[in-house]
């Protein structure tokens, strides 16, 4: 069974003025990633702004990625889905388009209780056999997976191979890692905030899948790499989290693809719809910082 490490970019999509996807900046964005010893990409995700795209354009990118990408990194498909059967066909479609995994978000608005989350994630996990990384992020979600659920889920299902945490919530962390340890139960770690990668990897972590390697990949794989010594992976984790709070002080993906396009890798800052580009103030204060890294 595949596993993933290191720097992962959950990658924008790209859209045209008319908010049609573009596919040559699309391209481009890719090039960039590999170029810059990005150890992986997940498509279709949040920062992909998979809410708004239909299922078939939700499948033509991760067809498109997993085409242009050649193998040289992993493609990770976000498929999950507040409805069940809806989640599993998308796993089934991407796995059919030979992405190498897919992450999978809980529930959101319905949500669900713990149970519910070992039955949704085994549902899934039963109808593909690509790895599976749960997505824990109950900002957005309204549901956290708990570390007994989530070691229960892993436990269970052979394919399940990890989770990106994204709750923000250190003591979680440390209490999945240690009873995964415990119970001899192996689940892979992924941060889901820039500005904690280091101390999930310092907890066992095995890397981040990051809003900012989308501007910045090089910079969140030498944070995430074994070769880099402590000392240097402060100073880097320092960096990662001061554009991090730029990335993050609108909306997620409003100002990653606003930097994505003062700095030249995206045609436009298209968003869609209920999403909307930064006022100026924010842009202001956004150039200010990404025009210094």
């Amino acid at each position: 069974m595949k596993t993933f490490e290191g720097a992962i970019t959950a990658l924008i999509t790209p859209f045209k003025e008319n908010c049609e996807i573009d596919y040559e900046s699309l391209n481009n964005l890719l090039k960039y990633e590999i170029e810059n010893n990005i150890d992986g990409i997940v498509v279709c995700g949040t920062t992909g702004e998979a809410s708004t795209l239909t299922d078939e354009e939700h499948l033509d990118v991760i067809k498109y990625c997993v085409e242009k990408v050649s193998g040289n990194i992993p493609v990770i498909a976000g498929t999950g889905s507040n409805n069940t059967l809806h989640a599993i066909e998308m796993s089934k479609e991407a796995q059919k388009l030979g992405a190498d995994g897919i992450l999978a978000v809980t529930p959101y608005y319905n949500k669900t209780n713990q149970r519910g989350l070992i039955s949704y994630y085994s549902d899934i996990a039963k109808s593909i056999n690509i790895p599976i990384i749960m997505y824990n992020v109950p900002s957005r979600t309204g549901v956290n997976i708990l570390p007994e659920t989530a070691l229960a889920i892993a436990s269970k299902n052979e394919n399940i191979i990890g989770i990106k945490e994204a709750s923000g919530n250190i003591s979680q962390v440390s209490k999945l890692m240690t009873l995964s340890r415990e119970k001899q139960i192996p689940i892979k770690m992924y941060s889901g905030n820039d500005d904690q990668i280091l101390p999930l990897l310092s907890l066992g972590g095995n890397g981040v899948i990051s809003v900012v390697s989308n501007i910045k990949p090089n910079l969140v794989h030498n944070l995430c790499s074994k070769y880099t010594d402590l000392n240097e992976k402060i100073k880097l984790q320092d960096e990662v989290t001061k554009i991090s709070e730029v990335l993050f002080s609108d909306v997620n993906p409003i100002p990653v693809k606003e930097a994505c396009y003062q700095l030249g890798l995206i045609e436009t800052n298209k968003v869609r719809s209920p999403l909307i580009e930064m006022d100026n103030e924010g842009k202001k204060r956004l150039v200010k910082v990404i025009k210094n890294i």
